[in-house]
């Protein structure tokens, strides 16, 4: 390699460095210092007032709650699935995949109008529900299906091609040697997948905590009641509350950088363990 090559390869290398400097500067680093700023502009008695609000506490359990339910769910579902489509040959199973990345391709706002119309007044499921007591719309059970939609293949989708790659050769040899189903599971399988399953948890408490679009419909904006952190923070900048409502987003901040170390650790202890 000449020197002009070298050279030519050296300014390509900069550039490119460059170039995404610049882009997660504009794109991430700028709106975090951006919210910070803002959330701190009036001193900080009155970010701990913001943040401390009897609607912002409310809308920040109302989210942690949502985020549990949508991960638990989430995990039994994905370890169920992911072992299913990846250890079993059956009808459907193609279409039972496809039925997974279903929600990845749906807008949001499209799939809290679907559950609108599955679980609203015009649906023969509400009087049903209502005879059960159970209200869906308007309501915490529907922020929690529409947060349990929106995050459904995170979990099964980071297992399955790790199961994939793993095969089932160590399976059906302690099958051969008579172990139950829940030893393979616990003492073959488990072990494989556990850190693809805390990053598919860590993915999946993510996008929950950030949702917006589903819960904004199935909500109704009901102030200290179904409003989650996102719809609150809506609500405080429609009032022209910018110093409150950048003050709640900076809780959002906080828990995903917390998510993001979460997620830098489990990759690290992953690959160190690999």
């Amino acid at each position: 390699m000449d020197n002009n090559e070298k050279t030519s390869e050296k300014i390509t290398k900069w550039l490119l460095v460059g170039i995404s400097v610049l882009f997660l500067a504009v794109m991430l680093l700028l709106p975090l210092i951006t919210v910070i700023t803002e959330a701190l502009r009036s001193g900080w008695k009155v970010y701990v007032a913001a943040v401390t609000d009897e609607y912002t506490i409310k809308a920040l359990l109302l989210t942690v709650k949502a985020t549990l339910f949508a991960v638990v769910f989430n995990t039994v579902f994905g370890v169920f699935a992911a072992w299913a489509l990846t250890k079993f040959q059956f009808r459907g199973k193609k279409l039972l995949t496809t039925l997974i990345d279903l929600p990845v391709t749906i807008s949001p706002v499209i799939a809290g109008l679907i559950f609108l119309l599955i679980f609203g007044r015009q649906s023969p499921v509400y009087f049903f529900l209502m005879k059960l007591g159970i209200k869906v719309v308007f309501s915490v059970p529907g922020i929690i299906i529409a947060t349990v939609f929106v995050t459904f293949p995170f979990i099964s989708r980071e297992l399955i091609p790790v199961l994939e790659a793993e095969g089932s050769d160590e399976e059906e040899a302690a099958a051969l040697m008579g172990a139950g189903g829940w030893t393979i599971f616990w003492k073959i399988t488990f072990p494989h997948i556990k850190w693809a399953l805390l990053y598919g948890v860590v993915l999946c408490t993510a996008r929950a905590m950030g949702e917006f679009g589903a819960v904004s419909v199935l909500s109704g904006h009901l102030r200290g009641k179904t409003n989650t952190l996102p719809l609150h923070v809506e609500i405080l900048f429609n009032e022209f509350q910018y110093v409150p409502a950048f003050a709640v987003s900076s809780l959002l901040v906080i828990m995903a950088v917390i998510i993001l170390v979460a997620r830098s650790l489990i990759e690290y202890k992953g690959k160190k363990e690999a």
